[in-house]
């Protein structure tokens, strides 16, 4: 009898390690849940034109580094991310968290409140929000960015 081997791969290095480009393919392949190489450059392409080789190395390496799982489809690869933008949000705030504020949520709230306008910035797209954290797609950072703007006018 085989047994069905489904493990879920951890991230093996910190997301904070992605270089701009893995990160831009994973924020494109975020939305899609899963997709090729011809359409992670497809779909990227509009704001960051990039070779089909070059896409193909960058979703190899994220593959090798457990952030994408990938299985053959006909003569390509699909490719699925292991953790969702929010969990690597999460991960990504908590290793600045760790690394930059010694593990005190304390101390980044308390950066964040002395930094002027872009502290009033933030807290006036929190007022917005009006409660618990929300997703990328609901509008929130172009509140963030208005928020902003209006602030750095006065």
């Amino acid at each position: 009898m085989t047994e069905l081997n489904t493990r879920t791969v951890p991230p093996r290095r910190a997301l904070l390690d992605l270089a701009p480009l893995e990160l831009d393919c994973m924020n494109t392949l975020w939305p899609m849940g899963q997709g090729t190489v011809r359409e992670i450059r497809d779909r990227l392409a509009a704001r960051r034109p990039r070779a089909y080789t070059t896409i193909m190395t960058i979703m190899d390496r994220l593959a090798r580094k457990g952030i994408v799982d990938r299985r053959k489809v006909g003569r390509a690869y699909m490719y699925r991310p292991n953790l969702s933008a929010e969990e690597a949000r999460g991960h990504a705030l908590d290793q600045v968290i760790e690394n930059f504020f010694a593990g005190s949520k304390e101390a980044l709230l308390a950066q964040l409140n002395c930094d002027g306008p872009r502290a009033r910035a933030v807290a006036a797209a929190g007022a917005l929000g009006g409660g618990p954290a929300r997703s990328a797609n609901d509008g929130s950072s172009e509140e963030l960015i208005a928020a902003k703007r209006r602030d750095d006018s006065r």
